[in-house]
């Protein structure tokens, strides 16, 4: 494997929020039921680093045969998740995954659905600053889940004209060094494999790889207007445990009094705390909503309520 790059040397900052944000989780399976018994939710409202705090997890086992673990696209449209919920005929679970274009309702990010590409990362990026002039090849988070039901984090480049992503399950090292974007064309420089996964649903940035924090946004050129320390705002994120449950996490923001959201180092520091072994952000903001058997959670920050989203992430009954 390439040398990791370090984004920052944040081991101190994370201690400190570990001894700053002891949350405190409440089950609410009876709120959101029936579920079956691998299935469950929790529930948080507290505060965080000072500042009041909502949010929802949903874990669910892997193996459970009797879930079915897949996602779906809106095909050019944007639905909202409770229309999504309808279409989809009253999955368990709906949640929002990928960023995309609000004029076009383009997915930015990769999405599969019965081992078959619905959807492909973002292609290339034009530079900022002295690199303005050139375009670069970004590889972008995504989580997904294979035949044998085993879940795996790992940052991918897709090719429409391929039936697999290319996935680098360690993150890639160019010459300009560790926030460089790198390029396919160090494919035959770096180790690499294609990412047969049944299902999977793209984000970004990763937040937790190997069981260690490890945030790579600017390695993925994300959310560049964010300050040093972070911005609050509502997050969606997905990871998984190393006894094989899948943890799903809602966090509520931009609700004056109520809850102002996290920063991604307290969302991966939370994860973390749930036991995730490897997690990644998902689209946040207006668009994180998590239902529940139809029943909302976090309540979302836009004023007309759920946004519109062109994909979502679906957890469903197998006799569904």
């Amino acid at each position: 494997m390439q040398v990791r790059p370090v984004l920052l040397n944040l081991p101190l900052l994370f201690l400190a929020l570990a001894g700053r944000a002891q949350l405190h989780w409440k089950k609410v399976d009876s709120v959101y039921g029936p579920l079956p018994g691998s299935v469950h939710v929790y529930q948080c409202i507290d505060t965080l680093n000072s500042f009041p705090f909502v949010a929802y997890y949903v874990t669910a086992r892997l193996k459970d045969k009797a879930l079915q673990f897949t996602a779906q696209t809106g095909s050019g449209k944007r639905y909202t998740p409770q229309q999504y919920y309808q279409l989809e005929q009253r999955p368990l679970l709906v949640v929002n995954c990928t960023f995309f274009s609000f004029t076009t309702n383009q997915n930015f990010n990769v999405v599969v659905r019965d081992g078959k590409m619905q959807a492909y990362n973002i292609s290339s990026l034009r530079g900022t600053g002295v690199d303005s002039l050139l375009y670069y090849y970004p590889t972008r988070s995504a989580i997904g889940i294979d035949r044998k039901r085993r879940a795996d984090v790992a940052w991918l480049f897709t090719d429409s004209s391929r039936r697999w992503p290319y996935a680098f399950e360690d993150r890639p090292v160019v010459a300009k060094g560790a926030d460089s974007v790198p390029s396919i064309y160090s494919l035959n420089d770096i180790e690499w494999k294609w990412w047969k996964m049944r299902t999977a649903v793209g984000g970004g940035p990763t937040l937790i790889h190997d069981g260690k924090i490890f945030i790579t946004d600017r390695q993925e050129q994300l959310f560049p207007g964010e300050g040093s320390d972070g911005d609050h705002h509502p997050r969606t994120a997905m990871g998984y445990t190393r006894d094989g449950r899948l943890i799903i996490l809602a966090i509520q923001g931009r609700t004056p009094g109520v809850a102002v959201g996290a920063t991604l180092e307290e969302e991966a520091q939370i994860l973390r705390s749930l036991g995730c072994y490897e997690a990644l952000n998902l689209d946040g903001g207006g668009s994180t909503c998590l239902l529940v058997n139809g029943k909302e959670t976090v309540r979302p920050s836009d004023k007309t309520g759920q946004r519109p989203v062109p994909a979502v992430f679906l957890i469903k009954w197998n006799n569904q």
